[in-house]
């Protein structure tokens, strides 16, 4: 019955190591959203700005707000590159806590078969030990019916 208790042990430790995992991932799922929106803010204000500009730039434009133009959309296209890295790392850490999930939910899984092998093996051991001892009793009353009848002769 110890080795029950141990394997119940460690189920409830690896199922608060997968509580703990799943809300590891879920913060990972929401801080990946984040950086996704913002890409799209980002994409969405280059857009905005380009049409803004291309509907002022109809008239007569400056050189020199052309050329502010110009640094402000590098600026933008420069933002946007840095948040494709802040995407990657993102994805990774999306996909580690994803993988840190799954190997514990695996863990899990695998001690709950254990348990459920070794109470069905003790079953068996109970089982078997139960029909032992009720064929040593069957085979007692037919020996004391046997005698019974013997003494009777």
């Amino acid at each position: 019955m110890t080795a029950h208790k141990s394997i119940l042990l460690a189920i409830d430790l690896a199922s608060a190591q997968r509580d703990q995992a799943q809300s590891r991932l879920q913060q990972a799922r929401q801080a990946d959203a984040f950086a996704h929106a913002q890409m799209q803010q980002l994409i969405d204000y280059l857009q905005e700005t380009e049409q803004r500009w291309l509907n002022g730039a109809r008239t007569s434009v400056a050189p020199e707000m052309l050329r502010h133009h110009y640094q402000f959309v590098a600026r933008l296209i420069q933002a946007i590159g840095l948040q494709e890295g802040v995407l990657k790392g993102s994805q990774q850490r999306l996909d580690l806590a994803h993988q840190e999930l799954l190997g514990i939910e695996l863990r899990l899984a695998s001690f709950k078969q254990l348990l459920a092998t070794r109470r069905a093996s003790l079953a068996q051991r109970q089982q078997r030990s139960e029909q032992k001892q009720m064929d040593e009793f069957a085979t007692l009353l037919v020996q004391r019916q046997r005698q019974l009848q013997a003494e009777n002769i």
